[in-house]
């Protein structure tokens, strides 16, 4: 494992700071998002694009960003992480506004239901229901999903439910540090169980409020790295960090897609931590990543 910089780890101990001790002292989720409600929002300026529109697609909530007023700009489909639990359109605002900037593409970004009040299988399907309504929209243009940590995963589902379901035809899938295994099974849940932002109690506490049943935990809809048929997928783009427990969900779905047959392109960041990409303000090695992500996302579109 690559040591964080002195700079990295000033970050993650910032981040860290501002986070509380969900799984341990903290496990009530009203608690948990009454203290992330009253924490100040740094004041930053977001990145400009052509639009933002809050809307409607057939009952779920979805903020569209255009990154040009072109009517036939490709449609990016996404998924904001926070463990299925945490976060929100406003959490993601600024990433969504950058990958519609960086592309041109219009960011069609989900508001799910969450846990624990809305267990699998409601996230896949608002966001199946939202990739629906994009597709329907925005007819006849190229279609691709994202997202970030948990909303990776979904974006997953969401390429696994179009080809199972008969479409919308995708042309990409966008994984930023996807999480993927219920049971945190691989080395990297070990390795960097603790000291490094996210930690092995996060990780335990989002999956018992998403995947109450244990009956659920081999679906392939909650667990696709360990039981989805991944043929037929399309083309995608893994990001993964090497200070991340989520790490080798990353690595192996990567390495589960090529041996299905499925076009991919990973980097990986032996010195990151979770979450990096939405820290380039303050990392100039998060920039760099996010201009590669989002170059990625750019050509598979074009």
């Amino acid at each position: 494992m690559t040591p964080p910089t002195p700079e990295v780890r000033a970050v993650i101990d910032l981040i860290s700071a501002q986070f509380p001790p969900l799984g341990t002292e903290m496990t009530d989720i009203a608690e948990v998002r009454a203290f992330f409600a009253a924490r100040p929002r740094p004041e930053t300026v977001p990145p400009p694009v052509a639009a933002v529109t809050d809307e409607d697609a057939d009952g779920v909530p979805v903020r569209v960003y255009r990154g040009a007023l072109d009517p036939d700009a490709p449609v990016v489909v996404f998924c904001h992480g926070g463990g299925f639990v945490l976060c929100d359109l406003d959490s993601h605002d600024d990433f969504c506004r950058a990958v519609a900037a960086a592309t041109g593409a219009t960011v069609v970004s989900v508001d799910y239901r969450r846990a624990p009040e809305h267990p699998f299988p409601a996230a896949p399907e608002d966001a199946y229901t939202a990739l629906l309504w994009a597709a329907r929209t925005h007819p006849g243009r190229t279609l691709a999903v994202a997202g970030d940590s948990a909303g990776a995963h979904l974006a997953t589902v969401l390429a696994l439910l179009a080809r199972d379901r008969g479409g919308p035809r995708l042309a990409f899938q966008a994984l930023y540090y996807p999480m993927l295994d219920p049971r945190r099974s691989r080395p990297s849940h070990r390795e960097n169980a603790q000291g490094c932002f996210l930690t092995a109690d996060h990780l335990r506490w989002y999956w018992d409020a998403y995947l109450p049943d244990p009956a659920d935990r081999t679906h392939p809809y909650a667990a696709p790295l360990a039981h989805a048929d991944l043929a037929g997928l399309p083309p995608a783009h893994v990001v993964t960090a090497g200070l991340d427990p989520l790490r080798d969900d990353g690595t192996a779905y990567a390495a589960a897609l090529a041996s299905a047959g499925v076009a991919v392109q990973a980097h990986h960041y032996p010195g990151m931590f979770h979450g990096f990409l939405s820290m380039a303000a303050a990392l100039p090695e998060a920039t760099a990543a996010r201009t590669t992500a989002f170059t990625v996302l750019r050509d598979a579109l074009s």
